[in-house]
């Protein structure tokens, strides 16, 4: 990824999802006007991925609560989603959408495409209601991300565009102090 994505508008797109046992699509215009979370991984039946959609299925609950809907993202397709739900466990308690990019447009829109190898870093992205992407993290292959962090993540991204004129200090929590930056507040922290 060459320039940041950072404040952007999600690129259009149009993918098959597979959902609560069925398939439906979706494109960039069905992500405004709520929060969402894409939620890239390389590849179904592999190993670190199962483990970091179940920890996202456990949590899924808590950010419905906040307005949120889940995409995890592979270039799988739908039916491979469809397979892997019926045949894993961990899979099986998943209510969020499972998107196919099997032409691999959406990983590259969002600059998490390996190329050579067909499939997605482990990138995750907030987007809020307008569609503009606010959060970016990308995880080497081997390294599993933390549903609970990223809820903290998304709360604070919620909270600070709910009040504009404030900032969210590191480890942040929802209900503790934030700061309004200020000439009085510069070598103050």
């Amino acid at each position: 990824m060459s320039a940041s994505l950072i404040k952007t508008e999600v690129l259009p797109f149009k993918a098959t999802v597979y959902q609560n046992d069925k398939f439906f699509d979706i494109t960039e215009a069905d992500l405004k006007g709520k929060w969402s979370v894409f939620f890239f991984y390389p590849a179904d039946f592999t190993f670190v991925c199962p483990t970091e959609l179940g920890d996202l299925a456990d949590n899924y609950v808590e950010f419905q609560k906040l307005g949120v809907e889940i995409y995890g993202v592979s270039t799988d397709t739908h039916f491979t989603h469809k397979a892997w739900h019926d045949t894993s466990d961990t899979i099986k308690k998943i209510q969020y959408a499972l998107v196919g990019d099997p032409t691999h447009i959406i990983s590259k829109n969002f600059g998490v495409y390996i190329e050579g190898a067909g499939l997605a870093e482990r990138g995750t992205f907030v987007v809020d209601p307008d569609g503009v992407i606010q959060i970016i993290e990308i995880n080497a292959g081997n390294i599993g991300r933390n549903a609970e962090e990223l809820l903290r993540k998304v709360k604070a991204a919620q909270y600070v565009r709910k009040n504009p004129n404030e900032v969210c200090p590191a480890k942040w929590k929802e209900g503790e102090k934030t700061l309004a930056p200020s000439l009085e507040l510069v070598g103050k922290i």
